[in-house]
């Protein structure tokens, strides 16, 4: 294997030079501004690998792009060495989840691609891509186009891609997530012996994730994030290196405490993180760190947000649950299900929201109302679905109101998008809307036409007459 560079001293991790920082950044969207980050202050250092974790939709993949300089803050400032970040941060390279390659150029030009703006020749451009293509495993694909590689081989491109122009400050935006289990860990175990023994010329890793263990394997420090807006409830320090193995204790002890941390999204992180370093003794019980913010509060923050989770897989994981005796704790369902923990707690809340489930201390439970749903037949199930989600879903009541009030009992689609982009950034108003259409559908409480984009009303299942009116995309109902 050719190593690119090697550094001789590295600092102890969060003790060298502040290579980047970002101090109260702030960043809206939307034509009413709406807060995606909230006073975001962080400092990446020499020798150091920080892992951002949270839910989706907290801003951690926004942050990355501010600090690389794709985009721009809404307020803050962002620090390269202590200077002020103009235009692009050209001491950055990123690692995209989806690869990003290009299908027509072959391996050895779409890692040539990374130096296209230097003033290399076209010898030393083909030379360091070479030896990038060596280092990340790749001999022998100089010639291959994407299609014929494997997952794998796609993402070993795009960290070749990266690190072919040697830089400073390397961020990873979820690189593993779209590979399979087996193939991921063993790009994750290759990259951190790279990165721990120092064969890349990467000063500084800066990793957005959803993966709670992959970031206790890799991150010598955690940030975990909260999101509406996306701020940093936390940071925590990493285990030592030599405790990262799967079987360590102090491993799994941070997973289990980041976990509680998520699933308790009103709680105070620091005291659960003090609490579980206290049970733990030793020095790691001063170890977290509060984040002293000034939090806006979000204009979106009286609209409800609904969790990206389909009809099936909302309805299988109660009845999952019912059939193993209606309750489990969150790590062994995430094991068991073979779930990201991020997606495992996304659809715990869009149980949570239709009161099907309950969550005290990282174990998810069946109410009543969900023990019904688990054993109900197909009419009944429908049924209960359809009752929760008018009672609890304040966007599927807006639409099937809106429906009634309708002479024609028809509603354009993008009458209901609009009012969503007041509060959501274009993809997550769409998301929304996707979401409320599949549930909505599945309650039969409006068809929809993909090809007219219109919703209408079921005649059969409209909401009683009971039921408030005048109720608001996002507003409860009292």
């Amino acid at each position: 294997m050719t190593v690119l560079s090697t550094t001789a001293a590295e600092p102890k991790p969060g003790t060298g030079t502040v290579l980047l920082a970002s101090e109260e950044v702030r960043k809206s969207f939307g034509r009413e501004g709406t807060p995606v980050l909230d006073g975001v202050t962080l400092e990446l250092r020499e020798g150091e690998f920080v892992a951002l974790l949270g839910p989706s939709g907290s801003g951690k993949s926004t942050l990355l792009r501010i600090l690389a300089g794709l985009v721009q803050p809404s307020d803050g400032t962002v620090l390269v060495r202590g200077l002020p970040l103009e235009g692009i941060n050209r001491q950055v390279a990123i690692v995209f989840q989806n690869f990003a390659l290009f299908p027509w150029l072959t391996v050895l030009q779409n890692v040539e691609l990374g130096l296209l703006s230097t003033e290399l020749s076209q010898s030393e451009k083909r030379e360091r891509a070479t030896k990038a293509i060596d280092l990340i495993g790749l001999d022998g694909y100089e010639e291959a186009f994407p299609k014929e590689l494997s997952g794998g081989m796609k993402q070993r491109v795009g960290f070749a891609r990266a690190l072919v122009v040697q830089p400073e400050i390397l961020f990873m935006d979820e690189p593993f997530s779209a590979l399979d289990v087996l193939t991921g860990e063993n790009l994750r175990t290759e990259f951190q012996a790279m990165w721990l023994e120092r064969t890349i010329p990467t000063k500084a890793v800066l990793m957005v994730t959803h993966n709670i263990d992959e970031a206790v394997a890799l991150a010598d420090r955690i940030l975990v994030f909260g999101a509406n807006p996306g701020h940093i409830r936390v940071e925590l320090p990493g285990v030592p290196t030599s405790e990262r193995h799967a079987k360590s204790g102090a491993r799994a002890a941070l997973v289990d405490t980041i976990y509680r941390i998520m699933t308790e999204p009103n709680a105070d992180a620091v005291a659960i993180a003090e609490e579980a370093a206290l049970a733990a003794g030793g020095e790691r019980a001063q170890a977290p760190r509060k984040r002293q913010t000034k939090r806006a509060r979000s204009k979106a923050a009286g609209y409800q947000r609904l969790p990206d989770v389909s009809v099936d897989d909302l309805t299988g994981f109660v009845q999952y649950l019912g059939g193993i005796g209606g309750q489990a704790n969150l790590s062994e369902l995430g094991r068991d299900l073979q779930v990201r923990a991020d997606d495992l707690l996304v659809l715990v809340e869009a149980c949570d929201l239709l009161r099907f489930v309950d969550l005290k201390r990282r174990v998810a439970f069946l109410t009543e109302l969900g023990k019904r749903f688990a054993e109900a037949e197909l009419d009944e199930e429908k049924a209960l679905f359809r009752a929760a989600v008018a009672e609890q879903v304040s966007l599927i009541r807006f639409i099937t109101r809106a429906l009634e009030d309708e002479p024609s009992h028809s509603l354009e689609a993008q009458f209901v998008l609009d009012e969503l982009e007041f509060a959501f950034r274009p993809k997550e108003a769409r998301q929304q809307l996707e979401t409320a259409i599949d549930w909505g559908r599945y309650a039969e409480l409006f068809t929809y036409d993909q090809v007219s984009g219109e919703f209408r009303l079921d005649e059969e299942h409209r909401l009683g007459s009971t039921e408030s009116k005048g109720i608001g995309v996002g507003q409860e109902q009292p």
